[in-house]
């Protein structure tokens, strides 16, 4: 008996994490750790990052900074420490306040807006990529402005709370 108590102990252990997102929330955090792990190891590691950053414009970021980071978890990146680290640190944050953190890295301004085009070529070129198909139908149902820019705050709140059609 004591082996299954260990075995049991184990896979509640390892499906914890899992437990604490929904499936669509897992992929969402599957996708962002495709993108980050841009050397496609199954690691996040040092490279990574700064290629990460290099990719959202930050060219210049310190070794200590990217070290620093590392360090907060307990060992190597994998998908599983990463979902558990985004677990501990999104615990009792609101899920709009979360979606719009994440858009926010890519508005370095703080605007509220990133560039159509731009996103449109983040979603064609990184992780699960969109097709010319999905990124009209996600323009139809979010269309920019005269300018070109996409409203990521309105988008979220959209998200989060639906379209008003969607909560009667």
């Amino acid at each position: 008996m004591p082996p299954k108590k260990a075995k049991k102990k184990t896979e509640t252990a390892g499906s914890n994490v899992f437990s604490m997102f929904d499936q669509s929330q897992i992929l969402e955090f599957k996708e962002a750790f495709t993108i980050m792990d841009q050397n496609r190891d199954g690691f996040i590691d040092k490279g990574d990052l700064r290629d990460t950053f290099a990719a959202v414009g930050r060219i210049n970021v310190k070794s200590e900074e990217l070290e620093a980071m590392l360090k907060e978890a307990p060992g190597a990146i994998n998908f599983t420490v990463f979902l558990t680290m985004f677990g501990e640190k999104l615990k009792g944050t609101d899920p709009e306040e979360t979606i719009l953190n994440a858009f926010k890295i890519f508005d370095p301004e703080a605007s509220g807006h990133i560039k159509a085009d731009y996103i449109k070529q983040m979603l064609m070129t990184q992780a699960d990529r969109f097709n010319e198909e999905e990124i009209k139908q996600m323009f139809e149902a979010f269309p920019p402005d005269v300018s070109g820019n996409l409203d990521y705050k309105n988008l979220c709140y959209v998200i989060t709370h639906g379209e008003e059609k969607d909560r009667e």
